[in-house]
């Protein structure tokens, strides 16, 4: 949504938005200047702890921090039966997507404007065509911009070392089927020695923390980084020669800033939800392509001396 807000700010800049987003992205949200006010939503954690007094005592506080402002628009540009549910807990025309063109059909029937968009455009391209409509503006010749590269409020962990040459290894995601196994990282760590290049690794969990400690216990040029907010972990993508990583959303904060990167993607297609920059300095790789070190490696390293 980050390239739509832009969008909106470029025929209205003193236009403001209040987002409602998954907590573990919420950060992200705030960086962008037409942002007000970022209400932070965990229907992921929630919906394992419906049991829980303290979910149904969370979602109350939610609804009512959601009520106590009256929108101009309501829109909904996830188009999933749990956003449209929440669409109607705010105070507003509500909009979204209309059946023919939304992931979960039922939704649409949430909303009071219904507006048409292809399914075959790009996640990001949706969302742009989806706020253009409901605002009443064209995107045509509007280029793709995420408005969040230009905030100085990013800053790497203390007591790192990042003066020297580096890259990023987003090595995990939300689920194992999507990631490089821990014998592929083996195989293509090695090679990025060999170009004189540290590898930072993130982790989010204790699961991928595991996997960086491991990594960075095989590897000389290996380096399990300390716990980081999203901020730290921006300034390091800033910092960084290139970014590496699977189908993660930190692949897309790095596209936001326009880094040079190679995105994998194994088991997904990303044609409709893959990495988008300005420039086209992220490849995404996937599909019908066979992800095997010596192809990625081929494709990764030409970036380090561009």
């Amino acid at each position: 949504m980050l390239p739509a807000i832009t969008d909106a700010a470029h025929y209205n800049p003193e236009i403001r938005f209040d987002w409602v987003v998954e907590e573990a992205f919420a950060e992200v949200a705030s960086w962008h200047p037409n942002v007000d006010l970022v209400i932070p939503v965990a229907i992921r954690r929630w919906r394992k702890q419906l049991a829980s007094i303290q979910t149904w005592r969370e979602i109350s506080a939610f609804k009512k921090q959601l009520r106590q402002q009256s929108y101009g628009n309501v829109i909904d540009s996830q188009g999933l039966l749990k956003s449209a549910v929440l669409t109607r807990w705010a105070d507003g025309e509500l909009w979204g997507y209309d059946k023919n063109s939304i992931t979960e059909p039922l939704a649409s029937y949430f909303y009071q404007q219904k507006i048409p968009v292809s399914r075959d455009l790009h996640a990001i391209d949706r969302n742009r065509q989806l706020l253009a409509q409901a605002l009443s503006y064209s995107i045509d010749n509007l280029p793709l911009g995420y408005g969040i590269a230009e905030n100085n409020r990013y800053k790497p962990p203390k007591n790192l070392n990042i003066s020297d040459k580096f890259i990023i290894g987003f090595h995990a995601t939300s689920r194992e089927d999507k990631e490089w196994s821990l014998d592929l990282w083996d195989q293509f760590i090695p090679q990025i020695a060999k170009q004189g290049y540290r590898i930072l690794l993130p982790w989010g969990n204790e699961r991928e923390y595991l996997r960086a400690k491991k990594l960075a216990s095989t590897h000389t040029n290996a380096e399990c980084l300390p716990k980081c907010s999203l901020s730290e972990l921006a300034a390091l993508i800033q910092a960084a020669t290139a970014v590496i990583g699977m189908d993660t959303g930190l692949m897309h904060i790095a596209a936001a800033f326009n880094k040079k990167g190679i995105a994998l993607y194994p088991v997904t297609q990303p044609t409709l939800t893959g990495v988008l920059t300005a420039s086209e300095v992220i490849e995404s790789l996937g599909g019908k392509e066979s992800l095997d070190v010596d192809f990625v490696a081929a494709s990764f390293i030409p970036l380090l001396s561009g």
